[in-house]
């Protein structure tokens, strides 16, 4: 016995080495953006996977989205100020270590049209010309980061949430990526009521303006399209990784909330 303390681990597999390599690039990237962005500590690599310290946590859950909304706030907030503001919505963005993070516009517009066109979205609110007009309608606004805000993606802890999972990164415009951890929470534990919403929408924003005032300026019309297109691209896991609620059954609290 050398008498060493022994690192619990949590390892991620990758099906190949580009998409680990990828995750592994991304993991870096996010770790030295320097936001308030907790992420688990790397502890070693191999060719198809990627060793984590073991944290103790839950996933987020719905009384958690005001407090994450907070957070994502100062996290894009502080994003856009230290490395962002120079990047275009249109254009992949070239790290300082040359890591290509991917634009947010060609591959959504490819993956929206083919699943309308595919008549596989229940209910759709939107046609494939109005969805990819929403994405191009953003090119020109201020770019932070999708990361794939679903509840699983968190970890709660005693002492707040950890940010898990590095295989999806991209850019993404100003509340886009609360409109997908909205959408997964809801469609992973049912109806997020008016207020909540309300009060999440107006933390994201409070946190992010700190940081610069021109982000704090998410309203409900745009927050209510962002969520149709995540009910575009996420209808299809409908049954699988814990949504057991389609977003289309639910939408109505935000028909309600009305514009602004």
């Amino acid at each position: 016995m050398t008498g060493r303390n022994v690192v619990r681990r949590f390892t991620k597999r990758y099906p190949n080495t580009q998409s680990c390599h990828t995750a592994l690039a991304n993991y870096r990237w996010l770790a030295g953006l320097g936001t308030p962005l907790r992420l688990p500590r790397l502890v070693g690599t191999d060719r198809c996977g990627i060793d984590f310290e073991f944290i103790e946590g839950r996933p987020a859950e719905l009384a958690d989205l005001i407090a994450l909304a907070a957070h994502l706030g100062d996290v894009h907030g502080a994003a856009f100020v230290t490395t962002l503001h120079h990047a275009r919505l249109d254009e992949p963005f070239i790290t300082a270590d040359g890591h290509q993070v991917p634009d947010f516009l060609s591959r959504r517009a490819d993956m929206l049209r083919r699943r309308l066109d595919e008549r596989v979205v229940p209910a759709p609110r939107f046609d494939a010309d109005r969805a990819t007009a929403l994405l191009r309608a953003a090119a020109r606004a201020p770019a932070v980061i999708y990361k794939d805000c679903n509840p699983r993606n968190f970890l709660i802890t005693e002492t707040g949430a950890v940010t898990l999972d590095f295989d999806q990164v991209s850019l993404a415009p100003v509340g886009y990526d609360l409109a997908k951890l909205i959408v997964t929470l809801a469609m992973t534990h049912g109806t997020v009521s008016r207020g909540t919403i309300e009060s999440a929408l107006s933390a994201y924003n409070t946190a992010a303006s700190r940081h610069d005032p021109a982000l704090g300026y998410t309203g409900m019309t745009e927050l209510r399209d962002w969520t149709e297109i995540h009910h575009i691209l996420t209808s299809r896991y409908l049954g699988r990784h814990g949504y057991r609620y389609g977003w289309h059954t639910q939408r109505a609290v935000l028909t309600e909330l009305g514009g602004g």
